[in-house]
């Protein structure tokens, strides 16, 4: 004869807790939150140290130049004299400013965006075709981004004078049109951004080199194109040593250069301080490069990223 069962009473404890309550409570934990602290005490001290300068600079724009001396920092004069200290800027010694900013752009374009394409081209060169001779180029190259600019400022300048090209633009551009670190970021990037198969497939198909590249691997470099360009842009638009050295002449002047001139005036015997111009025209060239910058802010950022995970 069986017996019935009585069913069992006890139960079993369930644990309610989802897999991502423990990690949520790990970033709540003071430890983290102390962290989390000091990084946006770091970050807003970070801030204001790049803030400062930039608003220091708007607002003596605005001053004229006695009130740079009588006012506040970073506080408004007696009378808002930004458009009269443009037009002075503007209209100073026949215009040397606008002949300067000409003078800028035309290093900009021909030496950043000469840059640029030399880069591109010997970076997915690099990155794509195996020669000879390969891993000697690379260690050249990241032994060349370690060799700073000024150091080679003066063998380059005793060079172009045994060259007799010193004191004309070619002194500027031709130096800019090598980019170490640019060529080396296309290498980096165009390894993974192009895959192999791809290039194999557009030659299957009857493509050619120049034609596979500018129809297919241009496209997918794009960001990392940008990227590099913004870099020679700001490197190009900023330089000040090496055209201080080879730069004589003065309608050759970059911006960086010329100001830098009209603040020396200043001092000496015969000394005609132009402080508020100075400052103006500094105002004005910053303009183009953050305008450049904000503009092409979205490609850089997916540049630098892109590259650098392999999935």
């Amino acid at each position: 004869m069986t017996t019935a069962t009585a069913p069992r009473t006890d139960t079993v404890a369930v644990t309610t807790e989802r897999p991502g309550a423990r990690r949520r409570l790990a970033r709540t934990s003071p430890t983290h939150s102390k962290k989390s602290v000091v990084l946006t005490i770091v970050m807003a001290l970070y801030l204001l140290y790049t803030l400062v300068p930039l608003a220091w600079l708007v607002i003596n724009a605005t001053k004229t130049q006695p009130d740079l001396f009588t006012t506040f920092g970073l506080g408004p004069g007696t009378s808002f004299a930004l458009f009269d200290n443009i037009v002075e800027t503007l209209t100073y010694r026949d215009g040397i400013f606008l002949r300067w900013l000409g003078n800028t752009l035309l290093y900009v374009v021909v030496g950043a965006g000469g840059a640029t394409l030399l880069a591109t081209l010997a970076g997915y060169g690099l990155a794509k075709y195996n020669f000879r001779g390969r891993k000697a180029v690379f260690a050249v190259v990241l032994g060349a981004i370690a060799v700073p600019g000024t150091a080679l400022a003066v063998p380059t300048f005793l060079l172009f004078s045994q060259l007799g090209i010193t004191n004309t633009p070619w002194a500027i551009i031709i130096p800019s049109l090598i980019s170490p670190f640019g060529l080396y970021l296309i290498w980096v990037y165009a390894t993974d951004a192009i895959p192999t198969e791809l290039l194999e497939a557009a030659r299957m198909d009857g493509a050619g080199e120049f034609r596979t590249f500018f129809t297919i691997s241009i496209r997918l470099l794009t960001p990392g194109i940008v990227t590099v360009l913004l870099f020679a842009v700001v490197a190009t638009w900023n330089n000040y040593f090496l055209p201080l050295i080879m730069l004589s002449d003065p309608t050759w002047y970059p911006l960086t250069v010329g100001l830098n001139q009209w603040n020396a005036q200043a001092t000496g015997v015969a000394a005609q301080p132009i402080y508020n111009l100075v400052i103006t025209g500094s105002l004005l060239s910053i303009i183009p490069i953050v305008a450049a910058f904000l503009l092409l802010q979205r490609f850089w950022q997916s540049g630098l990223t892109a590259g650098s995970v392999k999935e």
